[in-house]
């Protein structure tokens, strides 16, 4: 495992080829082509500033504006929800390459992380704006953080990556378990309300989903103000995501001589 793992370096080149072809076959065919990875999380936050602010005006306490508050959770889930489920199918739809001997197969489920966290980066501009715009509370020290989240993030998303893409090989129910399972754990998740004003037994339980700490990380840099004083709380996610990390990549080795003939 740690030979294959040392290897990955010297796929950087494949990786940069592959998940460019990723995000042109995403917007091939399509006029405005890549603009809607800005229009698309605009148009979003249009709607949600309409229906929060003239349907349903009452937002949650603490979270005002409350569209603003909501998109800097919204953003990350989408990139973290989008880079599983298509890693559960990521390996079966790219059997014509795993069945190359030469091919490392853990390259896919990297590339689509990669793919999605770019879609990420490029709809943060967006994001930037509105909260430039409503005046928030951004400071330096606050935003040199935002890197590590955005690095936590990639290598948790990356264990979980690499587990779906290897298990769903063999048990193809899974795509349909983790649509709903997504569904839970972003109710789970304090994104469209406040952990601060959470009930404290919902807040233990928050403690143990490893998304929530990133969901309020990325809060207190781009939202709250004062000091990021959810740091502890992401280092120790960050040891966690190493770890998570490894064990994926442990597992994804050891089913690696059998893809080739499930796909």
């Amino acid at each position: 495992m740690l030979d294959n793992l040392a290897r990955l370096a010297r796929y950087r080149g494949l990786i940069q080829s592959l998940v460019a072809r990723e995000l042109k076959a995403r917007y091939r065919g399509s006029v405005l082509g890549f603009f809607w990875s800005f229009i698309n999380p605009l148009t979003l936050l249009l709607i949600y500033t309409f229906v929060f602010k003239y349907v349903m005006p009452a937002a949650p306490q603490g979270t005002d504006p409350y569209p603003l508050f909501m998109f800097c959770g919204l953003l990350p889930w989408t990139w973290f929800a989008s880079s599983l489920m298509e890693s559960s199918g990521v390996l079966i739809s790219g059997g014509n390459l795993i069945k190359k001997v030469l091919f490392p197969a853990e390259i896919l489920p990297i590339v689509t992380v990669t793919a999605n966290m770019i879609h990420f980066f490029l709809a943060l501009p967006i994001l930037v704006f509105f909260l430039v715009w409503f005046s928030a509370p951004l400071t330096v020290p606050e935003l040199l953080c935002f890197p590590l989240v955005v690095a936590v993030q990639f290598i948790f998303t990356l264990g979980c990556a690499l587990i779906l893409s290897a298990l769903t090989v063999h048990f193809r129910d899974i795509r349909d378990i983790l649509s709903n399972l997504l569904t839970l754990w972003f109710f789970a998740t304090p994104i469209i309300y406040s952990y601060q004003y959470a009930p404290t037994l919902a807040r233990r339980f928050m403690n143990l989903n490893p998304f929530a700490h990133l969901a309020i990380s990325y809060q207190e840099i781009l939202f709250f103000p004062g000091p990021f004083g959810h740091w502890k709380w992401l280092v120790a996610l960050g040891a966690v995501s190493v770890a998570w990390f490894l064990v994926g990549y442990w597992l994804f080795d050891r089913l690696r001589d059998s893809f080739a003939e499930e796909v």
